[in-house]
């Protein structure tokens, strides 16, 4: 397998363990999105709109959107995990498609960053992109401990490229288009 097959992999990857987490996320009691748990950030809303919001800030760099780091000073962090999980839905369709749309040549080809006081640097595609989807396995992980203390159990988030499970996802896979 070629790595722009690979990261093609990943973006749809990134689809639907989002989509299994926010099921789970949306069938929590009253006051458990927002509750206070231990972890890197101290909620699953706080730590699902953190996620949302740096996807939001890679996507921009990777499609020289010219945002940067300004998208931080006017992202406003959702209280509705129904409206979060819809725009995390939508955010993990463009990926999709950005990364559908490009060439392998594309993952050796550079685009600016914009890291604040550091200044623009110059940054690979498939070095962005496996940025990406490590910064989202990273924190889904958490939201995924988090969820053992709550009254929803943690869904099952490994069970997406070996043959032997896709029986497993068969249903999740067609009903999101992957």
């Amino acid at each position: 397998m070629d790595m722009l097959t690979h990261n093609r992999q990943m973006a749809r990857n990134n689809r639907w363990s989002n989509d299994r987490l926010y099921r789970a996320v949306l069938a929590l009691q009253p006051g458990e999105f927002e509750a206070e748990r231990v972890s890197f950030f101290p909620s699953i809303k706080e730590t699902l709109n953190h996620i949302h919001e740096v996807d939001l800030f890679y996507f921009d760099m990777l499609v020289e959107g010219g945002e940067g780091r300004a998208l931080f000073d006017r992202f406003v962090a959702y209280d509705d995990p129904a409206r979060l999980a819809a725009a995390q839905a939508e955010l993990d369709g463009r990926l999709i498609a950005f990364c559908d749309g490009l060439w392998l040549a594309d993952l050796d080809r550079r685009v600016p960053t914009d890291r604040g006081t550091a200044g623009i640097i110059p940054e690979r595609i498939g070095d962005l992109l496996a940025h990406l989807f490590v910064h989202q396995t990273h924190h889904r992980g958490q939201v995924h401990a988090m969820l053992s203390g709550t009254s929803v159990k943690p869904p099952q988030l490994d069970e997406f490229f070996l043959d032997f499970d896709l029986r497993f996802r068969k249903e999740e896979v067609e009903r999101l288009g992957l």
